[in-house]
């Protein structure tokens, strides 16, 4: 397979033949998953099943995109709804009450398209992830300049098992497809198999449907007997074979899915190296399809970038860092955090073993550091929050620092409460901030303090008991253990000091 292959979704096409009404089929159960979700509906770098075969279909800018749901199709329409919300288009979902085969579905598919629907009819499916727009592009000129009645996508795999072949005349033209359990050992012998994507002259398919039966192995209307009609009919019926086989692997069960996913992150890590990133390990960095990175970012081993995640020009993320929808800043710093819904400034620093969630902001070449928490958080810039803190329902001012041990006591056990803490301000190690509470610009605390009133601008705010010291506690009260032993000897070593100070002063 072609190591350089494009990402899925990728074009270097200009233009689509058309018109183009374009079919997705999704409306099968997918029981080898084993899973009470439905199969498109099963995650891949990010997107789920359904919406990387959506995105690859709009992409060719069709009249009319419909998508044929069937099994969780109350689930899968949610799903589409907000597709074509991010899409800015119209999807719609034509129901497949009882799944009687492709061609069956395709027919759904057909009735739900406006009356007079002309042109060329693209048939796809929502469990072939990394088929990409460019090749779907590909196939509709292939069949537009051969001017077919019906031209398939195939591919030549080393075992074809479990596929539709395709069959050949001698001259090279398609005779037609045979699905595995209708096939003879010769025809089983075949390698080209179907991807089970088409393009169809609009009135070929909807005559040929008309005339398709149930009369095979699985009793089903087979989308593929459309082909042998048009072949019998005297029509053109062509094939373009797809190089890059992962483009037409289709995902049946879990074993697949992580196969697959695998493979797309793997294409996913080179094409952001090809445009300037660094990734130090890539077999262990992943990465969501919709992730940016900018040019010089540079990630280190075990990384993994979710969704929405957008890295920017010369920022170092990880290792061992988990990031979803944040936003790093140029120049930034991340290492070995977990971080959802969190933005951080140019030239900032997090980590290591910080935990960032959502709502955390920090500003420009501010600190975040080694075991600190943050959560709606904004912390100004240049401020500094280093560590064993947590920083919760709060607005730290510019230049400020927040002492080791900190706690933002934010919650009360019915409601949350802000803290704000002003700009160029100190706080001492060891502090508890009662929430709601507010520590002015230039303000400082001291440590070991509980703040549970406003401390005005350039004052110091000290809460704390004053120390008393029980004398001989240990002595008494923890006799025999060794640190009762461990204080004698001192006690003893500092009466001789005194005794041998004295003697000297009474020289």
């Amino acid at each position: 397979m072609p190591q350089g292959a494009p990402a899925p979704g990728s074009s270097s096409e200009a233009t689509t033949p058309g018109p183009v009404n374009a079919i997705v089929l999704a409306a099968g159960e997918g029981t080898r998953m084993r899973s009470a979700t439905p199969k498109v509906l099963h995650p891949l770098a990010g997107r789920p099943l359904i919406e990387h075969a959506v995105r690859a279909a709009a992409g060719l800018d069709p009249a009319h995109l419909v998508v044929v749901v069937g099994h969780g199709r109350q689930a899968v329409g949610e799903r589409l709804e907000s597709i074509g919300q991010q899409l800015d288009r119209k999807i719609v979902a034509a129901v497949q009450d009882k799944q009687n085969g492709t061609g069956h579905a395709v027919g759904c598919a057909l009735a739900a398209l406006p009356a007079g629907a002309d042109g060329t009819v693209l048939v796809t499916y929502g469990d072939v992830p990394l088929l990409d727009t460019a090749t779907l592009r590909r196939l509709l000129t292939e069949h537009s300049e051969q001017g077919n009645a019906v031209t398939v996508l195939t591919a030549v795999v080393p075992d074809p098992s479990g596929y539709g072949r395709v069959l050949r005349a001698e001259d090279g033209s398609v005779l037609g497809i045979v699905e595995q359990k209708d096939a003879t050992e010769q025809q089983r012998a075949v390698r080209e198999i179907n991807s089970g994507v088409y393009a169809f002259d609009a009135a070929v398919l909807r005559d040929g449907l008309g005339r398709i039966s149930t009369a095979n192995a699985q009793g089903e209307l087979y989308l593929t007997d459309v082909l042998g009609i048009a072949r019998g009919d005297g029509r053109r019926v062509g094939a373009l074979v797809c190089d890059d086989v992962w483009l037409v692997e289709g995902v049946n069960d879990r074993v697949q899915l992580a196969t697959l996913g695998a493979e797309l992150n793997r294409r996913l890590v080179q094409r952001w190296m090809r445009e300037g990133v660094t990734v130090t390990d890539p077999a262990t960095v992943w990465l969501d399809a919709d992730v940016e990175l900018g040019r010089d970012v540079v990630l280190e081993p075990n990384v993994q970038l979710k969704a929405g995640t957008q890295v920017n020009e010369g920022a170092l993320v990880g290792p061992d860092t988990t990031l979803s929808n944040c936003v790093i800043g140029a120049g930034a710093s991340v290492v070995r955090t977990h971080g959802t819904d969190a933005e951080i400034g140019e030239r900032a620093t997090v980590g290591p073993f910080a935990y960032l969630r959502p709502g955390t902001r920090l500003g420009v070449k501010g600190k975040i550091g080694t075991f600190v928490e943050t959560k709606n958080a904004t912390i100004g810039e240049g401020s500094k929050v280093p560590h064993l803190t947590y920083v919760g329902d709060a607005t730290i001012g510019e230049h400020s620092n927040i002492g080791a041990a900190t706690v933002f006591v934010n919650y009360d056990g019915v409601s949350k409460s802000h803290t704000t803490i002003g700009s160029h301000a100190r706080t001492g190690a060891d502090n508890m901030f009662v929430a709601p509470v507010t520590v002015g610009d230039g303000a400082y605390t001291a440590a070991g303090s509980v703040i549970t009133a406003d401390v005005p601008p350039g004052a110091m705010g000290v809460a704390r008991a004053k120390q008393r010291n029980v004398e001989g506690w240990v002595t008494r009260r923890r006799s025999g253990t060794p640190a009762a032993d461990a204080a004698q000897r001192a006690l003893a070593a500092n009466s001789d000091d005194v005794a041998g100070n004295d003697a000297e002063d009474g020289k």
